[in-house]
């Protein structure tokens, strides 16, 4: 079986999860256990534990992009499985988080209220765009279809840094303003 034919096999699963994942999150951001009723502690110290989860995959993408270019495919390979992992840790934080937390309004004013947006607003939506990126270009270096791999892999390595970078630069300009 080639890479091609290999690849359908996972295209329905890359479908699902390019759309369940964003809607889920969409829908579970709106959901406040304490709102609801439900006795929980908000989770108030997770926003710099998954921020830093953020930093740790930027660094762990770039890490991983300099193996692979001095031929070190098996550490590439594992770094970008830790890569995938942190970013489902980081989701699975971020989610627990706003389910037990109010949300956070940032308290700056003029330009730095623009950049803020700037930035938070691109870093949701590459982090929308990002996952079908990941997941096909992960799908075609463990189907061996390498060069296929690695065209995709130049779009998706950038955009994801970014979200992950950006992830970190947004955390760092609204920490000031979450509540204590």
């Amino acid at each position: 079986m080639n890479g091609n034919a290999a690849e359908k096999k996972y295209n329905k699963w890359i479908i699902i999860l390019s759309v369940a994942i964003p809607v889920v999150v969409a829908l579970l951001f709106g959901v406040n256990l304490r709102k609801l009723g439900y006795d929980v502690k908000p989770l108030s110290f997770l926003p710099p534990i998954y921020a830093a989860i953020n930093g740790l995959t930027a660094i762990v993408l770039v890490v991983s992009v300099m193996a692979v270019r001095r031929g070190k495919q098996k550490l590439h390979e594992n770094l970008m499985k830790f890569a995938i992992f942190l970013s489902v840790c980081f989701l699975a934080m971020y989610v627990a988080y706003h389910m037990t937390s109010d949300s956070t309004k940032f308290g700056g004013e003029g330009v730095i209220r623009y950049v803020y947006y700037f930035i938070l607003i691109t870093h949701i939506l590459l982090s929308v765009i990002i996952i079908p990126f990941v997941l096909i270009t992960y799908v075609r270096a463990i189907t061996g279809s390498f060069e296929r791999h690695r065209k995709l892999a130049r779009i998706t390595y950038p955009l994801w840094l970014y979200v992950a970078v950006t992830g970190v630069v947004v955390y760092l300009m609204i920490s000031p303003y979450y509540a204590h």
